[in-house]
């Protein structure tokens, strides 16, 4: 995918970080976009799931220790594009994974009507599915 048009300026560049096929979204749905700071060391949020849609994130400071289920727990740094697929996909981490620096990142989300932008996992749920987490 190029997004060079013969209007960009030479010196400006455009670098793709991330592309992603994605399934239909509904007319009526919408987006959401924050930023989250989690202090060093901090643990993030309990487990839980994006039943709306997809997010796709972009890390801007530090280090996040990042766990989705049926994947391998992952280290994302700054400058580093990352995305996590909605519905009944559980999201496990999004821990600061240094004790010196905050992290952050900015997340969108897709989000469907009538759905919420995010919804926690009971603990019988993860433990009926504790055969889909990845550990390593």
């Amino acid at each position: 995918m190029s997004l060079e048009t013969s209007e960009s300026a030479p010196e400006s560049t455009v670098q793709v970080l991330q592309e992603v096929r994605l399934p239909s979204i509904p007319d009526d749905a919408h987006v959401v976009t924050v930023l989250i700071t989690h202090p060093p060391g901090a643990s993030g949020y309990p487990p839980h799931r994006l039943p709306g849609g997809p997010g796709f994130g972009y890390m801007i400071g530090g280090e996040m220790l990042f766990e989705l289920e049926g994947e391998a727990p992952r280290v994302l740094r700054a400058g580093e594009a990352f995305w996590g697929r909605g519905g009944d996909v559980i999201h496990y981490r999004d821990a600061n994974n240094r004790t010196d620096i905050p992290c952050s990142y900015v997340l969108t989300l897709l989000c469907a009507p009538g759905k919420p932008m995010r919804e926690w996992v009971t603990d019988g749920e993860l433990t009926a599915r504790k055969h889909l987490r990845v550990t390593g």
